[in-house]
């Protein structure tokens, strides 16, 4: 796959997190390997807590947006459907088990470990110089016509 989930099924995302046309968002692009989603980030010095540290905010939108992508795949090779439906996150938590450095390429790792058609549950990792800084578990379900998001991609 040469683009990304984001980049083929949300072209026109303002999303924050992971829109690729939110000219000041963080543009995560995940990609499909296997059973999981994976994802390369780079931060820039203004997403920095302290000096040299990458900012925990900035590191629950990462784990947060990557990880329903993840949710967004998964219901939609389990429905057997061309696109995903539009997926939004119920609740999502988010351990910081390490500082992360801003200027190390940052490594994202989801998989859903509990699925039905309309919901998924993903664990997720935040990876930095080969140790994992974070890790995520969250809830993301499918939305239906007549919530806010369900026209976002």
């Amino acid at each position: 796959m040469e683009k990304s989930l984001q980049q083929i099924y949300s072209p026109n995302s303002i999303c924050f997190g992971c829109g690729p046309a939110n000219e000041k968002g963080l543009h995560i692009n995940s990609f499909p390997d296997g059973d999981e989603v994976v994802a390369e980030w780079h931060a820039e010095p203004h997403h920095q807590a302290f000096p040299g540290m990458l900012n925990g905010g900035i590191i629950g939108a990462l784990l947060d947006c990557h990880s329903n992508w993840t949710a967004a795949y998964y219901l939609m090779k389990n429905n057997n459907r061309e696109k995903p439906a539009c997926t939004v996150t119920a609740e999502f938590h988010v351990k910081l088990l390490r500082p992360t450095p801003f200027d190390a390429p940052i490594h994202l790792r989801a998989r859903v470990v509990e699925g039905t058609l309309k919901k998924a549950i993903v664990e997720a990792e935040l990876i930095a110089n080969d140790k994992v800084c974070a890790t995520c578990r969250g809830t993301f379900v499918a939305v239906q016509e007549g919530h806010p998001a369900y026209h976002r991609w």
